[in-house]
């Protein structure tokens, strides 16, 4: 297969981290890190790398370490429904996205199931900005938990470090809406942008290299005032989470949401290089998993019947909280919005979770965009297939039902 194609580079660098510890690795996982080079970023490998990488980015330990998200010990079943009627060519827009997995649930039953790239419902991907949405749903458990006590908390209350920066006067609010007004460049394409190069900052002793990256940002704008898409400011909303619970984020992310919702799969968390969970990227699970995610909040986040976030905060979280400059889409809490009432999740190269209340549905898709980070084309081909089964749904009520 093309992306269990050998790249020297990458090889030669695992083995100068030691034979002994390639040895170890089982025959498979060696096969993924002989493909993927490990002396660029992930933004700028080929598509055949990233689809070796997004399947075993828990696997490859010469580039990242992780951490375990445990599951429980009862899945959620995902009982199956009859085939959606979509009036479209599933195969060929399946190619175009480059997907690696596409499901639909509709009123929690699974109408549409399917893989390509080689994966399966056995395997992990890699989330992306999904990810945003859990830590965001983790900052409501804490506000429930009594671990942060106000929405308009400041940042430097709970991570002391961010006194005197840019930040100091940010509230946690303005963080998940990403607001703060602080500096920052999200250009994917840019390997001189902040995205390319936080990760890869040296930190002063004992503390935090986000922490540390971030605190010497200026302001550009007053806090509140303005809307700019920031990973690392989710980073430092998870930073915050950990420090208000005192537990690693994968261990409250299985407390709170992967065990009791029913995940069938454990997940894992990538970590900065100080250990902390890259809160707004980077967790691997299966794809069935984050379908159930979907429909564990479009259930309202409950378990055994309570909510784990305060009463009122998933509505203001999954609806506009402020404008993006796009007619009809807005920002909530790490979700993004549209008028009708749906919202979503998503992750950049195609990774998404889509949910709409109104329609009891949830569409959750795994890819491997061609055309690179965002890619335009592809994107607008996710929101027309989002469109087209809510469509076929609409068209199913007014047929007289769901058929059986």
């Amino acid at each position: 297969m093309r992306w269990r194609r050998v790249v020297l580079g990458a090889l030669a660098a695992l083995m100068a981290a030691g034979t002994a510890g390639w040895f170890s690795l089982d025959k498979e996982t060696r096969g993924f890190l002989a493909t993927v080079p490990t002396n660029t970023d992930l933004l700028f490998w080929s598509p055949s790398q990233r689809d070796a990488a997004f399947r075993a980015l828990d696997r490859l330990p010469v580039l990242a370490k992780s951490r375990v998200v445990a599951a429980g010990g009862t899945p959620r079943p995902l009982p199956p429904g009859p085939p959606l009627k979509l009036g479209l060519d599933i195969d060929a827009y399946m190619a175009g996205q480059r997907s690696a997995a596409l499901l639909v649930l509709h009123d929690g039953r699974l109408r549409l199931q399917r893989y390509g790239l080689d994966f399966d419902a056995q395997g992990r991907w890699t989330s992306f900005s999904v990810a945003k949405s859990l830590t965001s749903t983790l900052v409501g458990a804490a506000i429930r938990d009594g671990h942060i006590r106000s929405m308009d908390d400041k940042v430097s209350d709970y991570i002391p470090q961010m006194k005197g920066s840019a930040y100091d006067e940010v509230s946690i609010r303005q963080l998940l809406t990403m607001t703060s007004g602080v500096r920052w460049n999200e250009d994917y394409g840019d390997p001189k942008s902040d995205v390319a190069r936080f990760n890869k900052h040296q930190p002063e002793d004992g503390v935090d290299a986000l922490v540390s990256y971030l605190r010497r940002l200026p302001r550009e704008a007053p806090a509140g005032t303005r809307w700019l898409y920031s990973t690392g400011e989710t980073n430092l909303v998870g930073i915050l989470v950990s420090q208000a619970t005192k537990k690693p984020l994968a261990q409250y992310l299985s407390e709170k949401v992967w065990a009791p919702a029913g995940m069938e799969q454990q997940a894992t968390w990538i970590l900065s290089k100080t250990g902390q969970e890259i809160s707004g990227c980077c967790i691997q699970a299966a794809a069935r998993d984050f379908a159930r995610f979907g429909q564990f909040i479009l259930d309202g986040a409950r378990v055994n019947g309570q909510s784990i976030v305060p009463e009122g905060w998933l509505a203001e979280a999954t609806t506009e909280r402020t404008g993006i400059g796009q007619p009809g889409r807005g920002y909530g809490y790490q979700w993004w919005t549209y008028a009708d009432g749906s919202f979503a999740a998503r992750g950049i190269f195609g990774q998404g979770i889509f949910i709409d209340p109104k329609r009891r549905l949830v569409i959750a898709s795994n890819a491997n965009w061609a055309g690179g980070a965002r890619d335009p084309a592809a994107n607008a081909a996710r929101e027309a297939f989002y469109r087209a089964v809510q469509k076929a749904i609409d068209d199913e009520a007014a047929a007289g039902g769901t058929p059986r």
